[in-house]
């Protein structure tokens, strides 16, 4: 006897320095050891000898509460969802306080089977607030990387692999359900002179002010402006056909005109930024490549450039 009494002696001195919470349990749910971390954390002192659900009666339903039984009838262990039982106990990082936010756990349900003693369960809880906020700090992270991956850095609009990923998508969808795409090149007319005359710092102040500007004039989820290259900027125009998206494009070259941003050196007597637009539309019964899409856009934008820019045309494809 006075050997079991050193062995669980021992066994509390154990438990009372691990940085975890230990909970056992006899066969009727009686707390019989609750460790020193478990008084630290809850608001529970006084708890030997009463009802595990007693002491936590919102348990009594819940996973933990058929974890126990598991382990008392059928010998058997349990591991709680992180996922699912994020906080089930009322633990805190810094000791019990209302209003702050419950410790995140790990749960352990083991059963004990000592020689000649009814069964009982060892509850473990182990502190993963640090795990889990450093994984969702990692997850924003990645999410934020995402995002400048597929973002321009200037602009804060849609970059060149954006784009290449985009019109792909949109090319298969549109082959897919026999739909329309269109394709608008949209390139700012004189723009080296520009930067020659203004400088370099203001001519990205106004590709950020175009950029924004034809941007915002997208309204549908599924449309994207990206800045394709430069000065040239593309946009992907999903169930959009000729008609439709030759409206786009003059109102999208009548906003840039309407910015008047002023512009010294574009040889003719218009005074301020403008762009050129070339369009191209795949429609439901032909099946081109994008190759072949981005190429008409482009012829049709030379095009444009070429008859005096500040102007749309339209290439077939």
């Amino acid at each position: 006897m006075p050997e079991a009494l050193h062995r669980l002696a021992l066994l509390e001195s154990i438990l009372g320095a691990v940085n975890l919470g230990a909970i056992v349990l006899d066969e009727q749910h009686r707390i019989v050891l609750w460790n020193h971390w478990m008084a630290r954390h809850s608001a529970c002192q006084a708890v030997l000898g009463q009802d595990f659900f007693a002491v936590y009666p919102e348990l009594r339903h819940k996973r933990i509460a058929s974890a126990i039984t598991q382990a008392l009838r059928d010998n058997f262990q349990s591991l709680l969802s992180q996922t699912l039982h994020k906080a089930p106990f009322p633990l805190y990082t810094h000791g019990a306080a209302e209003g702050r936010e419950r410790m995140q756990q790990a749960i352990a349900v083991t059963p004990i089977n000592l020689p000649g003693s009814p069964r009982h369960c060892l509850i473990q809880i182990n502190d993963v607030t640090i795990a889990v906020g450093r994984e969702k700090l990692l997850r924003e992270q990645t999410m934020v990387l995402r995002s400048q991956t597929f973002a321009d850095g200037l602009t804060g609009i849609a970059n060149r692999r954006h784009f290449d990923v985009a019109i792909e998508k949109e090319m298969r969808r549109a082959m897919r359900t026999g739909s329309p795409l269109s394709l608008l090149m949209i390139d700012i007319d004189h723009f080296k002179d520009y930067n020659d005359h203004y400088g370099h710092q203001q001519g990205d102040d106004c590709l950020i002010r175009v950029a924004a500007e034809l941007a915002a004039m997208l309204q549908r989820p599924t449309d994207l402006l990206a800045r394709y290259g430069g000065e040239e900027f593309a946009a992907i125009l999903p169930d959009t056909d000729a008609a439709q998206a030759l409206r786009m494009a003059e109102a999208i070259r009548e906003r840039a005109a309407g910015l008047r941003i002023p512009h010294a050196k574009t040889g003719n007597d218009v005074k301020h930024i403008t762009v050129s637009i070339g369009i191209a539309t795949q429609h439901p019964q032909q099946q081109p490549t994008i190759a072949a899409l981005i190429g008409a856009a482009d012829r049709a934008l030379y095009l444009a450039k070429g008859a005096g820019r500040n102007r749309v045309m339209v290439q077939p494809l």
